[in-house]
């Protein structure tokens, strides 16, 4: 299940720990396997990610298949993370047709009332991901990256301007607007890339660190997907 955000900022920063399985919690991701949960600081787990260099060849968008609905209760993961994420609830019709209601977008540190204002961000993008290790998976790993609403770092609703000025950019080239949100946005990114098993370049490396060092040292729990 997925957590709601909260739509204070103060608030968002301190989420950090996704939900917990039934496994115990190793402190190295090096010999934990797929279910298993890993907790560590997160320079650590920064440390920890295999470096490499990316390649974007044969990428394409529909690699990745996304909205699904994969509980087939009518809402799509799009509308999925809008329901979560909702400061104030939308009213749903039609199945899961959603009017009205307010999010929070932390990446610019603004309001937006009703969802046609709004992305579903892929934290780490979708060509960040092919490029970093996804290009090797198959096409069902790929939909459940694309879909992942089992870590509530992994999709985020934000303003659509901030999502597409972002576009498929790391945080070497890229970092939220919202100076203030930028530690949980790299530590979130840290815990994404180690859920998904994916590696970072050397340019990616430096901005994690540089922007890490300014911040708490904060643990983070991820339970691992592959």
């Amino acid at each position: 299940m997925r957590f709601a955000r909260t739509a204070v900022l103060a608030a968002a920063l301190t989420a950090l720990l996704a939900p917990t399985t039934a496994h115990a919690a190793p402190t190295a991701t090096a010999t934990a396997a797929p279910g298993d949960t890993v907790a560590l600081p997160v320079q650590d787990a920064l440390a920890q990610l295999p470096v490499r260099l990316e390649d974007r060849t044969g990428y394409v968008g529909t690699a990745f298949k996304h909205w699904v609905d994969a509980d087939k209760d009518g809402c799509n993961t799009r509308a999925e993370v809008l329901k979560a994420e909702a400061v104030i609830a939308p009213e749903q019709i039609n199945r899961c047709s959603l009017i009205g209601g307010s999010w929070y977008s932390p990446y610019d540190d603004r309001y937006i009332e009703g969802p046609t204002g709004l992305d579903i961000d892929h934290l780490v993008p979708l060509a960040e991901a092919w490029d970093s290790g996804a290009s090797a998976w198959s096409a069902a790993e790929r939909e459940d990256y694309a879909n992942d609403l089992g870590d509530d770092r992994a999709l985020i609703a934000v303003s659509a301007a901030s999502n597409r000025s972002k576009a498929d950019q790391d945080p070497s080239t890229w970092l939220p607007p919202a100076a203030g949100y930028r530690c949980q946005y790299a530590t979130d990114w840290v815990a994404d890339k180690t859920r998904w098993g994916l590696s970072i370049d050397t340019a990616e490396q430096t901005a994690l660190a540089d922007v890490l060092a300014t911040c708490p040292n904060a643990p983070v729990t991820v339970t691992l997907a592959r």
